[in-house]
């Protein structure tokens, strides 16, 4: 099967951008993945025209066990690097809101410059080829791979979490760090649909591809201002998706659904100009009608004109709409999940080179490590950037050998 320079597991984001720039560095490399598609997340990312990066990338939006270890990375290959990969392949792009930038036409786009820039690099990709063994030797590593073996001077593990297991994702990244004796910190599924206990999502459902725009603000004071979306399952769009990562099970989020009112004003001076004004009408002006209506119907809010609310009514108003408190049930898991929060421990890892620092010549990538970026761009970034820095220390590595 070959001997190779370095072997990259995952034909994903991180793994054909290291191989791209280990293989124009001179280095023979391969790559294996278990699918029958090199880029699969890709293609499905951003409504499948892939929000490939950010224009505010920035380290405070990551979250981390060990928050600093993503600056280096970030540093040295950054959103505007990308940008002028996108910009050399001549793929039209658009940044649609807060900085996320989409490519014009497909998500294709972007996997169809990783194939170019790896074709430019001579390196191999084998598809649907899943490694069953790696072992330590004293030259590197040997792989099992379809009953066949493979040696290689370095290994990068670029698999991926577990998001989307109908994409081919599996734990595999996290078994090899544990084999070579790596942390690795408990995963859970981010950048994910809140699911609602059954009371509050029968009174719900109604609302079902109903967005409003709102705050969400999660219990350790963590807040997003976006569209949030009921669905028959619970609650999705951009704010739930991100507050998502920051939540744990047992806990509140607050919902402020009038972010840019004075409600508790409003109301007062509504009832002063209008005081026969049913309520239900008045605050049907400022939100979704059947979101009024199913508040007054299960007793949230009262079905009174305006006249009949006192001061401490309206202040209670406020508070329910402003800060509307939601217990979710859970989340829809990895089946939706866009990241997996968690994965190889930081710690074990070098920020400069993502080397194992107790394994010469294993590298880990990508979203396999414990570094998960906010929704909109910052999980490729990552990507981009970690894979440009385990590639700078192949290259060094391999020109001192």
């Amino acid at each position: 099967m070959g001997s190779f320079d370095t072997v990259i597991i995952g034909a994903g984001a991180a793994g054909l951008f290291c191989a791209s720039l280990a293989g124009q560095a001179g280095l023979s490399v391969l790559v294996l993945d278990n699918g029958k598609k090199a880029g699969r997340k890709i293609l499905m990312s951003g409504g499948g025209r892939c929000n490939f990066t950010n224009m505010y990338i920035e380290p405070s939006a990551y979250l981390s066990d060990n928050p600093h270890f993503c600056k280096s990375a970030l540093a040295r290959y950054t959103q505007w690097d990308f940008i002028e990969l996108v910009q050399k392949h001549h793929i039209a792009y658009h940044e649609k809101t807060l900085g996320q930038l989409f490519c014009d036409d497909s998500a294709q786009q972007i996997v169809d410059l990783l194939l170019a820039e790896c074709h430019e690099g001579k390196v191999s990709i084998r598809l649907r080829s899943e490694v069953t063994q790696i072992e330590k030797t004293a030259e590197g590593f040997t792989l099992l791979v379809g009953g066949k073996t493979i040696t290689a001077s370095s290994v990068v593990i670029a698999s991926g979490g577990l998001s989307m297991p109908g994409l081919g994702a599996t734990p595999f990244g996290y078994k090899i760090a544990q084999q070579f004796g790596l942390n690795v910190l408990p995963t859970r599924a981010g950048l994910v649909p809140f699911t609602l206990h059954k009371p509050q999502l029968e009174q719900l459902s109604p609302l079902s591809g109903v967005a409003i725009p709102a705050i969400v603000t999660a219990e350790n004071g963590t807040q997003f201002k976006e569209n949030i979306l009921f669905t028959h399952r619970g609650l999705s769009g951009p704010a739930i998706l991100q507050i998502s990562s920051y939540w744990h099970a047992g806990e509140n989020v607050s919902i402020n659904l009038l972010p840019d009112t004075d409600l508790e004003g409003y109301l007062q001076e509504k009832r002063q100009a209008q005081p026969n004004q049913l309520l239900k009408n008045t605050l049907s002006r400022l939100l979704p009608k059947r979101f009024i209506e199913i508040m007054i119907e299960n007793n949230q809010l009262p079905d009174t004109s305006l006249a009949q609310l006192s001061n401490e009514r309206i202040t209670q108003i406020t508070t329910l709409l402003q800060a509307w408190l939601v217990l979710p049930n859970g989340t829809e898991g990895y089946r939706t999940a866009e990241v997996t929060l968690g994965g190889v421990d930081t710690r074990n890892l070098s920020s400069k080179t993502m080397e194992a620092t107790k394994i010469t010549g294993l590298y880990f990538i990508g979203e396999v490590v414990d570094v998960t970026g906010w929704l909109g761009g910052y999980n490729f970034q990552w990507a981009w950037s970690s894979a440009y820095a385990c590639a700078q220390a192949l290259i060094s590595r391999h020109m001192t050998k």
